[in-house]
């Protein structure tokens, strides 16, 4: 969707220029912790993430461990499947009776607005030591609607939600934290582009789309988790079955965009080096000391001392393990400036389920796959195309 590197330097280099300018400041705040606390070093990389804590915990009196009680993973799963029928009408029935490859794996079939199957999904979400670790969608068979092998006309999507969560013990809730709350609700917005997909071609279905357009779908998704009203009906205390106080909300809000300058300017150095190196020619990439190169390319940008990459060269197995995500790490940033102005059409409409926004949502973003390209795609759903505004707004770096 970028269509040019120099469209992709371009973002990025926006976002460095305003996340390294906030990261500074952050450095700053650190600092003055570790001269309170009568400490005479100076903020490395290994210090960051311990003071940050810190800071967060004293200026928005907010500790991860007050959230948890609220957040059951059973409860989580119906707010992701309530949001889904509230925005495109489809329904959740699990069938238990139905075997799938382990035990743990629970199968829903999934029906459209009118009570038709549209789709099964899968649900893997404990881990166990024959699986690898990470999150992520998948599938068994892809929608289309071609001929098939009995005779009929098209095939139903299978989709696959993997993720590691710890098990609790037997008669126990499982609590999971925010961020993997986030993460179930950015998986199953994966999971909502295949089970959706209404095209002819299986080689368009669902998510086989532009790699910078594929991640709009599940990071837009994740807005939902933080919607009061969803929050308020699913975040039920363990023990009490209360709802999510509103103070507690409130705080969590505040705290939202906490270290934004650290996790942005994380990033963008890894997607910037990225860029780098595939940038290279085939005579140049030849003769490349891999950590030379990147380390020349941190200086270029002026990358702060006291932060280092999100993944450094030798382990970022996103864009080196295979042509998916080669020269797109970016994406996800693309795909985060898409998502959050695709948001800011329900904030505008006064309701993040209004079912005018949510129509052309479903029609243009998660059932359209391949079929068009993915900026007349979201012309077709926003009416224009976004500027990164949104995105700095969202990270608070405007």
């Amino acid at each position: 969707m970028a269509k040019t590197p120099e469209n992709v330097r371009n973002l990025l280099e926006t976002m460095w220029e305003k996340a390294s300018a906030r990261a500074a400041e952050e450095a700053g705040d650190l600092a003055d912790l570790i001269q309170a606390e009568g400490q005479n070093h100076s903020v490395a990389p290994w210090d960051w993430r311990y003071y940050s804590e810190k800071v967060r915990a004293a200026r928005f009196d907010l500790d991860d461990a007050e959230l948890k009680p609220y957040l059951q993973l059973d409860q989580l799963i119906l707010a992701a499947f309530d949001t889904a029928n509230r925005l495109f009408g489809v329904g959740f029935v699990e069938q238990k009776a139905a075997k799938a490859y382990h035990p743990d794996a629970r199968v829903f079939e999934i029906l459209d607005a009118k009570g038709a199957r549209q789709a099964a999904f899968i649900a893997d979400y404990f881990a166990r030591p024959s699986k690898r670790s990470g999150a992520w969608m998948s599938g068994f068979q892809e929608q289309h609607r071609l001929a098939n092998d009995q005779g009929g006309e098209g095939q139903t999507p299978i989709i696959l939600n993997v993720m590691n969560f710890a098990k609790a013990p037997p008669g126990e809730p499982v609590l999971i934290t925010m961020d993997d709350a986030r993460t179930l609700f950015h998986e199953f917005g994966h999971a909502l582009h295949g089970m959706l997909s209404d095209v002819t071609y299986p080689s368009i279905s669902g998510t086989s789309v532009s790699r910078d357009f594929v991640e709009l779908p599940s990071q837009l998704y994740e807005h939902w988790l933080t919607v009061p009203e969803v929050l308020q009906r699913f975040a039920l205390h363990h023990e009490t079955g209360e709802a999510i106080p509103e103070a507690l909300l409130q705080k969590m809000k505040a705290a939202r965009t906490f270290n934004k300058g650290f996790s942005n300017v994380e990033f963008t150095a890894s997607a910037l080096v990225d860029m780098a190196f595939h940038a290279l020619t085939p005579e140049e990439a030849a003769d490349v000391d891999p950590m030379a190169f990147q380390a020349s390319v941190l200086a270029d940008i002026g990358m702060p001392e006291e932060i280092v990459m999100r993944h450094a060269t030798p382990h970022f197995a996103h864009v080196f393990s295979g042509d998916g995500y080669s020269a797109g790490y970016y994406s996800y940033m693309w795909s985060g400036v898409l998502d959050a102005d695709a948001f800011q059409a329900f904030e505008e409409a006064g309701d993040a389920f209004d079912e005018a926004t949510a129509e052309k949502l479903h029609r243009y973003v998660y059932s359209s796959g391949g079929s068009m390209d993915a900026e007349a795609a979201y012309l077709a759903f926003r009416g224009k195309l976004p500027s990164p505004d949104a995105l700095l707004r969202k990270e608070n770096l405007a």
